[in-house]
């Protein structure tokens, strides 16, 4: 594992978006680390590459907004894996958003581990952090699985639903072509979720996150792999 310790500063002085005023009341008590972390993402994130220069003028419409829009599409409780983290998103929102939830971010990436260790420690987060890729997960073992720009939804389902348990979720954070790639990965869905499959589209102030909301209900059942 990575040790842990300070990145350095940009030297870059970038415009940081001011934080929306329903991000006071969705964050709640956390809205101080959420705001900490925005400014992180725009100092040592940019620094790290792990966000382009441009994106710390909308991070939180874009970014931090939109990841926290799953908080009311999970139970209490549940046990949440954040696949292909990168800079923590969706994984690090949503567990300030909802501090009932257990998070683990997943992240295959050396320097993206270090970031996430770095932000982890700076904001005194209850989460994990495991370096690996999805598929070295066990089958079965969580109660929703969160993904945010890993890849396209026929790649995307076999890789995540099969890290659920019976009555699991996955929740797939998606741009306009939403539609368009639960169309194109049908088989693929019917095999995993049958038809528990639906879009969500859900206001966070000027910004709306798009969501596919995937149920797997008999993972113990599955039909044998579809044809391309």
């Amino acid at each position: 594992m990575t040790a842990r310790g300070p990145l350095p500063p940009t030297g870059a002085h970038l415009a940081v978006e001011t934080a929306p005023a329903e991000a006071t009341e969705l964050f709640g008590a956390e809205f101080v680390r959420a705001e900490r972390y925005v400014g992180l993402l725009a100092t040592a994130g940019v620094e790290r590459g792990l966000l382009g220069p441009r994106e710390p003028a909308r991070l939180w419409t874009r970014h931090v907004l939109n990841s926290a829009a799953l908080r009311s599409l999970l139970p209490m409780g549940a046990e949440v894996v954040d696949i292909g983290s990168g800079a923590g998103l969706p994984g690090i929102p949503l567990a300030l958003a909802r501090p009932d939830l257990r998070v683990t971010l997943v992240e295959p990436m050396a320097r993206r581990v270090a970031f996430l260790e770095y932000v982890s420690s700076e904001l005194d987060l209850d989460v994990r952090i495991r370096r690996c890729r999805a598929e070295e997960l066990a089958a079965d073992s969580v109660d929703a699985v969160v993904v945010r720009a890993v890849a396209p939804l026929d790649r995307l389902v076999p890789l995540t639903m099969r890290l659920l348990r019976p009555g699991g979720r996955c929740l797939a954070l998606k741009g306009d072509n939403a539609a368009a790639e639960i169309t194109a990965a049908r088989r693929v869905l019917e095999h995993w979720a049958g038809a528990r499959v639906s879009l969500e589209r859900l206001p966070m102030g000027t910004t709306t996150a798009t969501v596919i909301v995937m149920d797997r209900d008999n993972p113990g059942s599955r039909a044998e792999e579809p044809q391309p």
